[in-house]
């Protein structure tokens, strides 16, 4: 059931590409791959597979829907339940690689394509949730539960099917199942064109430089990916910065040319704001006002309330308690950092009070001088396939799972990595695939993702397919990727969210996934690992010497990792409190200005004008884009698990204790969303976490 929901959900956020309705001879999605551990094939897929594709694989599960529906038997688990959990096979075979790929490698063929296949696919998800006669098979099979015997796992499957139709729309009458029919299609829409809007305004900035005086304190790794990048756009001899994170943000970090950095804060913070055919505004609005209506169509009297009835949250009150509990000590530490900031600029002559451009260029001033740590002494200490190897090397320590390279095997993209997991008895457990830079093609940020779920076929484990994608800064022409402290973490962060697919061991799909506000607990505990001395000891070694990162360096680094926190925390919270403040709205005026309800709404609460929201509403697409609407909230949430939960170690005295390690695999990893997640949590952890880990971790307690 959940197979069909995601593959509607998924279809508003990426793009695919343009075919013709026949396809050609030969279709490799419509055969059995025969590539080693049957990944895609990648290298025969063109353009003109996936559509037709996508319409056989609709065509396919909608007669499997039909033949569920129309068989005499009465309704038991296996001829509805299971049955509607294995349909539509094609489909989520398709989709894997149609979405997978064109949010690693868009065009503006995939993007036309998407927003052709949007509709179709919404309505094919509605098809399946609205379809009554399926619904009552269903609905019959709930409440004759208990003369059953069925299974733990079972059970759970039943239990989220009859609620995802129940959500879904199926009780609703007639005229109002038209009229969510249309809601959803109008979001999907909207939700797709957010996106593409949004990468549309990133690829479109473009500040060149030509001086060289203008360059003046950016690294020189910067510097010659600036000078590559211009010459890539035919202005060889000059420097391009692009809005991408490795540009933008060391940029911000290091140079010395506050007009430029203004110009391109100004770039990077308005983007989808700056009223041309990429604007986002209207989109913003039109699009809240749609998720409230099918709330209340729903029965809700707003989309959160919608939204967290189905996470660990459950309320809005819950939510926003959290917030403002770790908002208060979050921003005094954000005003200590700002008179800091300040006082640097007052050093060096400045009579200017600081401005969003200006924060990590003297932040970065500050850190040196508290502590005498520059982030470019830590880069050459952190080559990317060390830190990678680091990842590696933490997860065979935990679990005793090992990672081999693959050569000879389709790749996502050429620049992508392939590697086998195999568990510490040597089975097969799963490919994973990394692909680190950053190009047009992609969108922004990191992201987990899979090109095929782990299930069970004929009684056999079907190993899953994941790939890892990040945007790390590129390494100059015949020099290794460097990457900085925050880079490092996202690497093993999004390596959290692999080893969670590649242990899960689930039969069924619709119990495959976790709520969105503990999804986030497996990758944010790999992070505590990063910095770990002994950890670093082991990959944090110089790419040209070879040398383990020194001591000394290791405990500035140490001493100095909850200096900034006052920054992060609250440039995370003001995102995360402006997601909350749109979907609790209950009423939405027609002409609603959407950067003022940010300004207001952000503004009221006190943020610093120097700290904008980590997403400003036109270019947030983790709520606008869909994923995390009312959800944004979810990483704080999983950071209050997995700061308790690495206690757990801690209290052990060895980061690797093994059976905290088998627990926490056993109980978190592995069962999918068989179990609730707190009683995940507890199984593993005994007890309910508190924020006294989160408050400590970050420094604001």
């Amino acid at each position: 059931m959940k197979k069909a929901f995601i593959v509607a959900g998924l279809a508003v956020m990426l793009g695919a590409c343009n075919s013709s309705e026949t396809g050609k001879v030969g279709n490799p999605f419509l055969a059995e791959y025969t590539t080693p551990f049957e990944v895609p094939p990648f290298d025969q897929i063109t353009l003109e597979d996936y559509k037709p594709a996508f319409l056989q694989g609709m065509e396919e599960q909608k007669k499997e829907i039909e033949a569920i529906v129309n068989q005499s038997e009465e309704p038991n688990f296996e001829n509805t339940i299971l049955a509607l959990d294995q349909s539509g096979r094609l489909l989520s075979k398709v989709s894997s690689v149609f979405f997978g790929q064109n949010s690693a490698n868009t065009s503006d063929e995939m993007q036309a394509l998407s927003r052709e296949l949007s509709p179709l696919l919404s309505k094919h998800g509605d098809d399946i949730s609205l379809n009554p006669a399926l619904f009552a098979r269903v609905k019959k099979v709930y409440e004759n539960q208990d003369k059953l015997n069925l299974n733990k796992e079972q059970k759970k499957l039943l239990e989220e099917t009859y609620k995802d139709f129940v959500r879904g729309g199926a009780n609703l009458p007639a005229d109002k199942q038209e009229q969510l029919r249309k809601l959803n299609s109008e979001i999907s829409m909207l939700q797709l064109t957010f996106g593409q809007n949004m990468l549309k305004e990133t690829n479109a900035f473009q500040l060149v430089i030509e001086k060289k005086e203008d360059l003046s304190g950016l690294p020189e790794s910067l510097i010659a990916n600036a000078a590559i990048a211009a010459k890539e756009a035919g202005m060889e001899g000059k420097w391009l910065f692009t809005l991408h994170n490795p540009s933008v943000m060391p940029f911000l970090q290091y140079a010395d040319n506050r007009a430029l950095r203004e110009k391109i804060f100004k770039g990077y913070i308005n983007r989808g704001n700056n009223g041309n055919d990429a604007d986002n505004n209207k989109v913003v609005r039109d699009l809240i006002t749609k998720r409230l209506e099918k709330a209340k169509l729903m029965g809700y009297e707003d989309y959160a309330s919608f939204v967290l009835e189905d996470r660990m949250a459950k309320t809005s009150k819950n939510v926003y308690d959290l917030l403002d509990e770790v908002w208060t000590p979050a921003l005094a530490k954000a005003k200590e950092e700002l008179a800091d900031i300040n006082a640097e600029i007052k050093k060096e002559g400045g009579n200017f009070e600081a401005e969003g451009w200006d924060w990590r260029y003297y932040f970065e001033k500050a850190k040196k001088a508290k502590f005498d740590l520059d982030e470019n002494q830590l880069r050459p200490y952190l080559k990317l396939d060390n830190v990678r190897d680091g990842a590696f090397y933490v997860a065979n320590k935990l679990y005793g799972i090992t990672f081999t390279p693959i050569a000879n095997i389709p790749l996502p993209h050429p620049e992508a990595q392939a590697f086998e997991c195999k568990d510490k008895d040597g089975t097969h457990l799963g490919v994973i695939y990394f692909d680190f830079f950053p190009r047009a093609s992609k969108r922004g940020g990191a992201w987990c993702g899979g090109y095929r779920s782990q299930t069970y076929k004929d009684g056999k484990r079907v190993a899953p397919v994941v790939t890892i994608v990040c945007n790390f800064t590129q390494p100059a022409e015949g020099q290794p990727a460097l990457l900085s402290a925050d880079e490092a973490e996202t690497l093993f962060h999004e390596f959290g969210h692999g080893l969670h697919s590649l242990f899960r061991d689930v039969h069924y799909y619709g119990i495959s996934g976790v709520p969105r506000d503990f999804v986030e607990l497996p990758s944010q505990i790999m992070e505590h690992w990063v910095f770990e001395p002994e950890v670093l000891k082991v990959y944090a070694k110089h790419y040209q010497t070879g040398e383990v990162m020194p001591t000394e360096l290791i405990d500035k680094l140490d001493k100095s990792g909850k200096y900034g926190q006052g920054f992060a925390t609250t440039e995370y919270l003001a995102a995360s409190l402006l997601d909350m403040d749109f979907h609790v709205l209950k009423e939405i005026p027609a002409d609603l200005d959407v950067m003022k309800f940010e300004q207001e709404t952000l503004g009221k609460r006190g943020l610093l004008r120097q700290i904008p929201s980590r997403y400003r509403t036109t270019y947030f697409n983790h709520t606008m884009g869909g994923g995390y609407t009312a959800g944004y909230y979810s990483y704080i949430w999983a950071e209050v698990l997995d700061s308790d939960a690495y206690e757990a170690f801690q209290e052990t005295g060895d980061i690797f204790h093994q059976e905290v390690a088998s627990k926490f695999r056993t109980y978190v990893l592995t069962p999918g969303g068989i179990d609730d997640a707190m009683d995940m949590y507890k199984n593993f952890r005994g007890k309910e976490p508190n924020t006294e880990p989160l408050l400590k971790n970050r420094g604001l307690k």
